[in-house]
């Protein structure tokens, strides 16, 4: 039986993702160096180290660490200025709330950041559970956020639905237990994802009762 569900936030429920690779693909035409979505996507979803040493490394000499953090995320913000949750997502919420279904949210991403675009978008109050990279020590695809979001919900992870749109949140999901639904982005629509239990591309394909109705189904079967 299905008790909870359970959002990514970076490109699932705003896709910041996209509005992101702009930014870094801005940034980097201004030293004639190209970045590919296709690259840019394989660092989507978790630690942003390994990306900020990758575009060190590509600007070496030109820029260094701390000034692409600093003007990337200026040109991030600039692109976000208003944002807009994507299809599916308020309406989710609100059926979520309507069955009873408890409410959680796990990000590789800062409390901060989250918090402000969901107080933006006036659904923070929807989520019981939030973790971020605040609360672990390792982020997706480590499957920790899950296991903490689970453990607070109180409930067993075969009983939550995870939204992810990325291959690292796909792989963090699946191993903490949850049924898996992906959603991905223009950014993450190319990456490989694996063990998941449904893909679509907007959350206007189904409602969440229809998936819920789906994953049961899938869990009788097995």
């Amino acid at each position: 039986m299905i008790k909870a569900i359970v959002f990514d936030f970076d490109g699932l429920i705003i896709d910041t993702e996209t509005a992101l690779y702009q930014a870094y693909r801005e940034l980097l035409e201004e030293h004639n160096v190209t970045l590919s979505i296709a690259e840019y996507a394989s660092y989507v979803g978790t630690d942003p180290g390994a990306l900020y040493e990758f575009l060190t490394n590509q600007l070496t000499g030109k820029m260094t660490r701390e000034e692409i953090i600093e003007k990337s995320y200026k040109l991030h913000r600039e692109k976000l200025k208003e944002p807009i949750a994507r299809e599916g997502v308020q309406e989710y919420l609100e059926e979520a709330k309507k069955q009873g279904l408890k409410i959680g949210l796990a990000s590789s991403s800062d409390r901060e950041w989250i918090i402000h675009f969901l107080k933006e978008l006036q659904i923070i109050n929807y989520f019981e559970v939030i973790k971020t990279r605040n609360d672990v020590e390792k982020v997706k695809p480590d499957p920790a956020l899950y296991k903490k979001v689970i453990k607070d919900l109180g409930i067993l992870p075969s009983e939550a639905i995870a939204f992810e749109d990325s291959a690292n949140g796909n792989k963090a999901a699946v191993v903490a237990g949850l049924n898996c639904v992906i959603v991905p982005n223009m950014v993450t629509k190319t990456l490989t994802f694996d063990k998941y239990h449904l893909r679509m591309s907007s959350m206007k394909e189904k409602s969440l009762g229809e998936i819920i109705e789906f994953i049961t189904s899938c869990a009788k079967k097995i």
